[in-house]
């Protein structure tokens, strides 16, 4: 009896000294969560703005210049206008399944993000699997659209939705073996290890065809011009969109700016150092590694801004033959030729 109380009093205390920790630990990742969706949304607000201010230059025109100074505002102003409009859902759809498709779309698009570092101690969720995990988000991401052009009960929803699956599913395979050269030159999944393997040297060097590869492949992933085919305007109204209004709609347009963020932020850790500096001397270590990694995103905004001014819109057989007769040969060819190297100069990691 003795012996029972004191391991009965041995497991209260054990249990007084957790239970803290565990509520501490749990309204940390809370307000992380929260401060990660904010930031999020803001940013999406102002990648559209800079959208428009940086089109309007390469045309010779003004962008956004009315609400607020300089327009800092048209994106809260574009914001209100959705969410006061009449949402409105078609007759002949499936209500249930119509209102989840743009719900789904935007929770897929920001789970990516927990496992994103911005620098080196600056991550929601540091997995061994991250690659796993976002490739498991963003192949999950093409239901929401698929759900969206099937219950709209709409000939152009519906073929703009068959679209973009074939596509995203054509992309993936590319961006899949990609990946798999990053894995056979750091020999983990991990993207806190794979950012550490970039000290010496930024992979966009010795890797910079599969740089170009990867991120054309996430033009085409996001559904971006000149890959923006399942919302074609000239043949498809609006593709798997089209019956949408309201915060419905903002849903959708908030997902599609959130995934092109995350696949920027992609490039950036996969062959532009993360948050590493480009240089290793007193005057770039100084600066913190999250305004390196913020610098090194807004370049790819500005990139993917640039493609969608400067290049017309494919036609789909012209893009599916992209994807399957010429990406995926190559990126197959990448994935022998790397392994190849590595393996005649015994540079493979450890773990393989």
């Amino acid at each position: 009896m003795k012996q029972y109380l004191s391991f009965r009093e041995t497991i209260d205390g054990v249990g007084e000294s957790v239970l803290p920790s565990i509520l501490q630990l749990f309204h940390f990742n809370i307000l992380g969560l929260l401060g990660l969706i904010v930031c999020l949304l803001i940013g999406v607000a102002y990648f559209t703005l800079a959208e428009r201010k940086i089109m309007a230059s390469m045309q010779r025109r003004k962008g956004p210049n009315v609400v607020g100074t300089l327009g800092l505002f048209q994106p809260l102003a574009d914001g209100l206008k959705l969410l006061l409009k009449e949402p409105l859902i078609p007759q002949n759809s499936t209500p249930g399944l119509f209102l989840l498709a743009p719900v789904l779309t935007f929770l897929l698009s920001i789970l990516g993000w927990a496992v994103i570092p911005f620098d080196e101690t600056c991550v929601l969720a540091d997995i061994n699997l991250g690659i796993l995990y976002l490739f498991a988000v963003s192949s999950l991401g093409v239901y929401g659209i698929l759900i969206a052009g099937w219950s709209s009960n709409s000939k152009y929803a519906f073929l703009g939705c068959l679209r973009s699956a074939a596509q995203m599913v054509s992309y993936e395979v590319s961006i899949g073996l990609i990946l798999i050269n990053l894995l056979l030159c750091t020999g983990s999944l991990n993207l806190h290890t794979i950012v550490l393997c970039q000290k010496d040297v930024w992979f966009l060097f010795p890797l910079f065809p599969l740089f170009l590869l990867f991120f054309i492949s996430c033009l085409a992933e996001t559904n971006r011009a000149p890959f923006d085919l399942p919302e074609a305007e000239a043949e498809l109204v609006a593709g798997y969109n089209v019956e949408y209004s309201s915060m419905a709609f903002a849903l959708f347009f908030l997902g599609e700016y959130a995934n092109m963020l995350l696949m920027s932020s992609l490039c950036v850790i996969f062959f532009l150092g993360g948050w590493l500096p480009p240089f290793e001397i007193e005057p770039f270590t100084f600066v913190p590694g999250s305004v390196w990694f913020s610098l090194k995103l807004l370049l790819f905004v500005f990139l993917y801004v640039w493609v969608r001014a400067a290049f017309p819109r494919y036609r789909y057989d012209q893009l599916m033959r992209l994807g399957w007769k010429v990406f995926l040969p190559l990126t197959l060819g990448w994935v022998l030729f790397v392994s190849g190297v590595l393996f005649a100069f015994d540079g493979l990691p450890p773990v393989l």
